[in-house]
């Protein structure tokens, strides 16, 4: 169907423009364009691929008649196909999606605050990191098998492509993750998370040297901060370890290297967030077991455990079981908020979700900390959403 809506100085013309009441089904549309017309025609806007439908025909003067319209200017407000209602009157279901999104943030910022008192807890009392390590994803992984069993979460369809192609993402999860439990194993969590800001600055020296790709200039100068931050945090602080920050510093590049394989080897795969962390956590788990056996070993895990119970009780048991069910359900959150949102707004989120991380931290264990050492801390978190927003 063609249609043409004409107006002094404007027509609408679209090939498949469809009128609509309010509440009925959306057809199936192919394109539509929009054209101006006068003394100097020119083309408004660019030929759209989506439907656009139009929701409302204002009329001033006489009525406007489904058939013929004589005489009589109005007002067409239009959307298109994906978008709730006309552009600047926001919709249910956008409305909706913004609580949403909202839920979701302060889910993942809540678990992750959870997860990390926990996790410090189970190392100060038994300092195994690889066996913490390999407890975190093992209980992932049941869960998610029992989920997939009971058939509460649909089971992804997979193929032997889609676990070769997770392998390396998997490699570098499992690294990152170790690193970082080692990390916080010497170090307090608010000096792990310091560091670990400086994420985004190994992220653009990979990209930049090995990828070859490149950046915008505010996006450099977004690393200064960064990496001076870190600097100015890690000179500091009062209980620094070389082992702690080295860990730090492996998780960040290890975790930049778990997204450019994740980028590169699931363009295509259509398993949803959830289900793809719950996958990489298994294979995760499939890597890190053997080596954990090798560094640490059951003698020496079982004469820790010994201790660790006579010193804190039956509520170390309870200890390990929180920090390896919230480090789960926290990942899976952050991986299912993925399917809903930019990565920009992701980054915003993970920026924040560090400073929630940092500060409960040093409230809940009374972490001394001196002003320049704090000082360090805002100049590198306040760089990690200077970048985030420079790449856009």
């Amino acid at each position: 169907m063609i249609c043409t809506l004409k107006h002094p100085s404007i027509a609408i013309q679209g090939s498949g423009l469809v009128f609509r009441e309010k509440g009925t089904t959306k057809p199936s549309v192919q394109s539509c364009s929009l054209f101006a017309r006068g003394k100097n025609p020119q083309r408004s806007m660019i030929s759209l691929q989506k439907p656009l439908h139009l929701s409302s025909v204002i009329g001033v003067g006489n009525l406007v008649k489904p058939v013929r319209c004589e005489k009589s200017d109005f007002v067409c407000r239009a959307y298109e196909a994906d978008r709730s209602e006309v552009e600047g009157i926001e919709g249910p279901s956008e409305a909706g999606k913004k609580v949403k999104i909202g839920i979701y943030f302060a889910t993942w910022w809540a678990l992750n605050v959870v997860f990390n008192i926990y996790n410090k807890k189970v190392l100060n009392a038994y300092p195994y990191p690889w066996l913490t390590s390999t407890l975190s994803l093992a209980c992932g992984s049941l869960m998610m098998l029992i989920s997939w069993a009971t058939r509460i979460a649909e089971t992804p369809k997979t193929d032997l492509e889609f676990w070769k192609s997770l392998l390396p993402v998997a490699v570098a999860h499992t690294i990152g993750h170790v690193a970082a439990t080692v990390s916080m194993s010497k170090v307090a969590v608010s000096f792990t998370h310091i560091i670990k800001s400086g994420e985004p600055a190994f992220s653009v020296l990979v990209s930049r040297f090995i990828l070859g790709e490149t950046f915008p200039v505010p996006v450099y100068l977004s690393l200064v901060p960064i990496i001076g931050g870190c600097a100015l945090a890690a000179v500091t602080e009062l209980n620094f370890n070389m082992i702690g920050f080295m860990g730090a510093m492996i998780s960040n590049l290890a975790f930049v290297f778990r997204n450019i394989f994740s980028k590169k080897g699931m363009k295509g795969k259509s398993v949803s967030g959830m289900n793809y962390y719950a996958c990489l956590s298994i294979l995760s788990l499939v890597i890190l077991t053997p080596f954990a056996i090798a560094v640490e070993g059951p003698k020496v895990w079982a004469a820790g455990y010994q201790t660790a119970l006579s010193q804190i009780g039956p509520q170390f048991l309870w200890w390990v079981v929180a920090q390896s069910v919230f480090y789960h359900l926290y990942n899976q959150v952050s991986y299912m908020s993925l399917d809903e949102i930019s990565p920009l707004t992701f980054s915003i989120g993970n920026t924040m979700k560090r400073i929630s991380v940092i500060v409960s931290s040093i409230i809940i264990f009374h972490t001394p900390v001196q002003p320049v050492n704090a000082l360090g801390a805002a100049i590198a978190v306040l760089g990690t959403f200077l970048y985030s927003q420079a790449k856009q």
